[in-house]
């Protein structure tokens, strides 16, 4: 069977030379002469017993028996290239630790592991639930993805995503009691994932500043606070992130046309010594293609209209062969 297959710098030579369509960019390619490649081509020809390209143009030209050839040609070079790749890339199995953002973890990141797991089914991964930036140093913990300011000294940081906050509500509590307007806010409960901040920058936006003080609920992070909107308890600051899957399912609904930026951003950072790490590499690759994926793809989630004709938005605060998932809110 092998002494049937034609030599092999015959064949790149003419691979080469019919997908650049030059005998001149073939060579610069393969970093030989112009005659070299010639003379590979002619010896190929005579080894087929067929003429591969039309001479006289100034472009190749492939014969039909050219034409015939070059798909298994260059299947066959693209089929060695993978493998030779397959068998340089480093190890990517072992166990991963990470820690991330409350809301992240279980609304955006959890129900996503599942293509990372068939990626790289060797990999068995520990997730945190936290915001501490301490954890960044800690030796339990290889890779945080945090909700803050950044800028974090002595580790490798990167910024994932900016995003915008918008008020997210049942539509089971919408449809008993209306937000035809902002100032209808004051009837019902408004859900913090934080101090107050958020809602304060919104309403301020909102030119709602003044409005009578409604009741309200502080939950500790935007996942407590989304979910509790979620279950119609109150309306509370969502994002274009960790909310934008309820919203598509229709289980959260944006009653007002406005959205102010989060005043931090999501980051992704780990210790200088793991960042390289052929595992760590992957996991932080996959997380960032996954937003930018989705970035490109989703669009903006359906607004109601309101009464004011406001502008919309968003906010902030798995699986492999094993993951263990641990407690630690921040």
């Amino acid at each position: 069977m092998a002494s049937r297959l034609p030599p092999l710098n015959p064949l790149r030579a003419f691979e080469a030379a019919a997908r650049r369509g030059s005998i001149s960019a073939a060579a610069r390619e393969l970093s030989v002469t112009h005659g070299a490649i010639s003379h590979q081509i002619r010896s190929l020809e005579e080894t087929l017993k067929t003429a591969l390209f039309e001479r006289g143009g100034k472009r190749l030209k492939l014969t039909p028996q050219g034409a015939l050839l070059l798909p298994a040609v260059t299947q066959a070079f693209d089929g060695i290239a993978a493998a030779t790749a397959l068998m340089n890339r480093p190890s990517t199995s072992g166990s991963l630790r990470i820690s991330c953002v409350p809301a992240l973890l279980s609304l955006w990141l959890v129900p996503r592991l599942g293509s990372f797991v068939d990626r790289y089914p060797e990999i068995s991964l520990t997730l945190t639930s936290s915001n501490d930036p301490n954890l960044i140093y800690s030796p339990d913990i290889d890779i945080a993805i945090l909700y803050g300011a950044g800028g974090w000294k002595d580790c490798w940081t990167r910024l994932w995503s900016t995003f915008e906050l918008f008020p997210v509500v049942s539509p089971t509590l919408l449809n008993t009691r209306p937000l035809r307007s902002v100032r209808d806010l004051h009837d019902h409960v408004l859900l913090h994932g934080d101090d107050g901040r958020e809602w304060r920058s919104w309403l301020a936006a909102a030119d709602q500043l003044d409005m009578p003080k409604a009741r309200e609920h502080f939950m500790g992070d935007a996942r407590l606070s989304t979910e509790a909107a979620r279950f119609g308890q109150g309306v509370a600051l969502g994002d274009s992130i960790t909310a934008s899957s309820l919203i598509a399912a229709g289980e959260l609904v944006i009653p007002f046309d406005l959205a102010v930026p989060a005043p931090d951003a999501f980051y992704v950072a780990a210790r200088n010594d793991v960042r390289p790490a052929p595992i760590a590499k992957v996991f932080i690759d996959w997380i960032f293609d996954m937003i930018e994926t989705e970035r490109a793809a989703q669009p903006r989630p359906a607004s109601r209209p309101s009464g004011r004709g406001l502008p919309s938005t968003r906010k902030r605060n798995t699986n492999t062969n094993t993951i263990t998932v641990l407690s630690e809110e921040s």
